[in-house]
């Protein structure tokens, strides 16, 4: 049954502002049952985490809940799930716990193709331990990530090995399960980045071989809150820095301060929200996601297809990277305007998207293009249509006419 993106539109209030969201790989729009799960914990009476009283055990079940419902999402025990404020956030706490143990001559493999979120924390882990950083390379015309490379950057004395699933900037997606393989057979730990990947297609942690991965739910619909997630038995033999009096338990241990229940909310219902993309699924809510994400990713890998055919027929744009299996997301330049001209004309004509280096701090400077103003992004998600597509590239013809108009 073809994708019924009515009905997924129908979903999103702020769509009917009428803006364009190309926008998704920087947080998408907010489904309106989060909108409506969130609205309706602020109304109740919620109390701080108590078996005491009706509304402490409320936030008791609100936690459980995100738990469970990241959990299923993720293929991982509910036991294991670690939530907090942003991705970077997590990552810098676990980037700290593990590096208290490593020593100078351990190793940690970190690559230039990702998010500087899963760089920078890993690398000042290593520098405060003496460690060794090393750095799996980009193939710059591709913009694959070779797996084949982390069989000579991989030792016996590699503590950790952090790789994303799917570029923010370009879209690759590497063969982690391939790196997870390298790495596990000296054991080490492997970090997956899965903030960009989750959102468009159905994830399951053993599959990748993640030890751990990030993702944040502001990227599927949800508040801005992330969860790191892993076996409950790895969270429980490492020690983070913590209050004395804060809770010792796992994952509880990860977690600092008093959560945002409310927001806790809004992550299960985007959850739930992610489980019925597809009304016809069946099954447990684990079954109906895969089912519900498979879909969206079959709609978003079709106006991809359609973006990237537009933008080769334009020779005065320049897309970077090809690579072979990529998230629905393109970096792209039009000759004669500035990165940050294209977007601001484009804003000027209702559609959304970014600019700059999004993070991808490394492999903006392998292209030489981070001082320059990077690139535009273009990032489609599953509200995304085929009319916006077209829109986009008719936006861009008349940019590139301009331009050159100037230009001559």
């Amino acid at each position: 049954m073809p994708f019924d993106i009515a009905r997924t539109r129908a979903a999103y209030p702020a769509l009917t502002e009428g803006f364009v969201h190309f926008d998704g790989a920087g947080g998408t729009q907010t489904a309106a049952g989060v909108i409506d799960a969130v609205t309706d914990a602020m109304r109740s009476a919620v109390g701080n985490r108590s078996a005491a009283f009706i509304p402490g055990r409320r936030s008791l079940e609100l936690v459980a809940e995100a738990r469970s419902a990241v959990a299923d999402l993720l293929g991982a025990d509910p036991a294991g799930v670690v939530l907090g404020p942003s991705a970077t956030a997590l990552t810098y706490t676990l980037a700290r716990t593990l590096g208290a143990a490593w020593r100078p001559g351990d190793e940690v493999v970190v690559s230039r193709l990702d998010h500087d979120a899963n760089v920078r924390p890993w690398v000042q882990a290593a520098e405060a331990a003496g460690a060794t950083v090393r750095w799996a390379e980009v193939d710059r015309h591709t913009g694959e990530l070779p797996a084949a490379q982390y069989a000579d950057l991989v030792g016996e004395r590699t503590r950790l090995v952090a790789v994303t699933a799917g570029s923010n900037a370009i879209g690759t997606m590497p063969d982690v399960s391939a790196i997870a393989k390298i790495a596990h057979a000296v054991g080490a730990l492997v970090y997956v980045d899965g903030v960009h990947s989750v959102p468009h297609g159905p994830t399951d942690l053993a599959s990748l071989g993640a030890d751990v991965l990030v993702t944040s739910a502001y990227k599927w619909s949800g508040p801005h809150l992330a969860a790191m997630v892993a076996d409950p038995a790895r969270w429980a033999a490492l020690r983070p820095a913590k209050l004395v009096p804060s809770s010792d338990a796992v994952p509880d241990r990860f977690e600092y301060g008093t959560p945002s229940f409310p927001l806790l909310a809004g992550v299960a219902a985007a959850v739930d929200h992610l489980a019925g993309l597809d009304p016809d699924a069946v099954g447990d809510r684990r079954a109906r996601l895969r089912a519900g994400l498979a879909a969206a990713q079959a709609h978003e890998e079709a106006l991809l297809d359609r973006l990237l055919t537009g933008l080769a027929q334009r020779p005065a744009i320049t897309v970077y990277g090809s690579p072979a299996r990529r998230c629905p997301t393109v970096s792209f330049r039009v000759a004669g305007m500035s990165p940050a001209a294209t977007q601001e004309a484009l804003g000027a004509a209702g559609f959304c998207l970014s600019v700059g280096d999004y993070y991808a701090y490394e492999y903006f400077q392998l292209m030489g293009l981070r001082d320059s103003g990077g690139a535009v992004r273009a990032s489609i998600y599953h509200y995304n249509t085929a009319d916006e597509v077209d829109r986009l590239l008719g936006e861009l013809d008349a940019l590139a006419e301009r331009a050159g108009r100037m230009a001559g």
